[in-house]
């Protein structure tokens, strides 16, 4: 990293979309007390997303990163957390079982809280006060005291995130993850989906495989991966006094690493050039990811690249694409070329989300699931156009039962989103919808291989 860097010095920098603290004692010893706390995560096991991460890249893994909008106070339990841990757990075994290629599990958990805005205040019935801004800025009650930012609720949001951690850490390493769990990771909401039943089958193909393991001699007893996964945390940084208080130097290297988290990355209203975000994440040592919209120019991605990782270290950029689902063939191949023209290595990870949110005549924000579909569809598709691989996907979704994204084999309706609509920012994908997904990626995931090996 370059020498001039230090935790501090996006200060220096251009800073969008941070909350205007009106107590600055207290948010000094808010961050002061913040920076004594033992680290969430280790540098190790950042190095160790880096290399998964690199062997995505090349084509040979593919990275499913999914999780909440954002996540909340209110609804902190350990059955959302499990809820939404074995959703991502049913993803990836499709995804595997289809592909036979391993999948990076990535969880928008353990300290998403902070969101960008559109813009700083909200009027409703004639009042303005300042937007919400996530649970650890302020709250999302629509009154003064509510909507001050806070400091204090940076610390709540560190020890909800090292709870949360601690959770997903026994789900992943103590039992919960083995593969002979598999029929028992369906919701039972979710009997009524055709894509439970697909799921039932291809669980019933994988039992009839470990069986036949285990005759030879393979079991979770021989081979620990059986039993366990591997399970990394991601969030947004933007909320950078919190990021730089968990900035911490590697004994083992002396390189600097945010250990927030294992992955963070740069939203489309903050990667612009100059900015407190980009120096920030500039000196870290974590893999990092840049959300990348239609008003991102080549250049300036090329640029940003040059700046983010210029030593061009494999893993450790993700390029997030968000485009909408009648966008994405437009603008993606121009970022593509450039890209492969200048060898930077590179995930390409497809956010279908935030491109198309529309709302719905019932005031509520939705994102239909056929438009979704549409833009992975078209992101599988510029990639096989351009010989490069299709290497994510990154997805606002819950393992609960809530009705927030119109569409899927469970229908919701514009009609049915007022039923179970829980979200504090945006609308995700439901169980059901996830593994709707999951299923629809296996297909594009087997004809790339089955393209591949025609082309070898």
């Amino acid at each position: 990293m370059a020498m001039s860097w230090a935790p501090d010095s996006w200060t220096k920098a251009e800073a969008r979309q941070l909350p205007d603290y009106p107590d600055t004692g207290a948010l000094a010893a808010a961050t002061h007390r913040l920076a004594t706390f033992p680290p969430l995560v280790f540098a190790g096991e950042a190095r160790n997303l880096t290399a998964d991460l690199a062997k995505v890249a090349e084509g040979k893994a593919f990275l499913l990163q999914g999780g909440d909008c954002a996540e909340s106070f209110a609804e902190f339990h350990a059955n959302n957390i499990r809820d939404t841990f074995r959703v991502i757990l049913q993803m990836a075994v499709v995804l595997t079982f289809a592909s036979k290629l391993p999948v990076v599990k990535v969880g928008r958990m353990a300290g998403q809280f902070a969101k960008p805005r559109s813009t700083p205040t909200e009027v409703v019935d004639g009042v303005e006060l300042p937007s919400y801004r996530g649970d650890n800025v302020n709250d999302i009650a629509f009154t003064p005291e509510s909507r001050l930012p806070d400091p204090e609720r940076m610390v709540r949001a560190y020890a909800q995130s090292a709870a949360t951690l601690n959770l997903l850490r026994a789900f992943a390493q103590g039992g919960y993850a083995n593969l002979h769990q598999v029929h028992r990771w369906t919701h039972d909401f979710m009997g009524r989906s055709p894509w439970a039943k697909k799921y039932a089958e291809t669980a019933d193909r994988i039992g009839e495989a470990l069986d036949f393991m285990e005759a030879c001699g393979i079991s979770p007893d021989t081979v620990p991966q059986l039993s366990q996964t591997t399970f990394y945390t991601s969030h947004e940084a933007l909320l950078l006094p919190f990021e730089q208080a968990l900035t911490r130097q590697d004994s083992l290297t002396g390189d600097w690493y945010d250990t927030s988290a294992h992955f963070l990355w740069i939203g489309d209203r903050t990667r612009f050039e100059g900015s407190a975000h980009v120096e920030f994440l500039r000196g870290i040592g974590n893999p990092i990811g840049v959300k990348c919209g239609p008003s991102l120019d080549p250049d300036a991605l090329l640029r940003m690249l040059d700046t983010l990782n210029p030593g061009r270290v494999p893993g450790r950029m993700t390029l997030i694409t968000r485009y909408g689902y009648d966008k994405i063939e437009a603008h993606l191949p121009r970022l593509v070329r450039a890209v492969t023209r200048e060898g930077h290595p590179v995930v390409w990870s497809c956010d279908p989300m935030h491109g198309n949110t529309v709302k719905a005549a019932s005031g509520y924000k939705t994102r239909p699931f056929d438009r979704i579909l549409a833009e992975v569809r078209g992101f599988f598709a510029v990639h096989r156009a351009e010989g490069t691989h299709a290497g994510g996907i990154h997805a606002e979704m819950t393992g609960q039962n809530v009705t927030e994204c119109t569409g899927g084999a469970i229908d919701v309706t514009e009609q049915s989103l007022a039923d179970r609509y829980h979200t504090h920012c945006d609308p995700r994908l439901n169980a059901g919808q996830s593994l709707e997904l999951a299923f629809l990626l296996a297909e594009m995931l087997n004809a790339e291989m089955a393209e591949r090996r025609k082309a070898a």
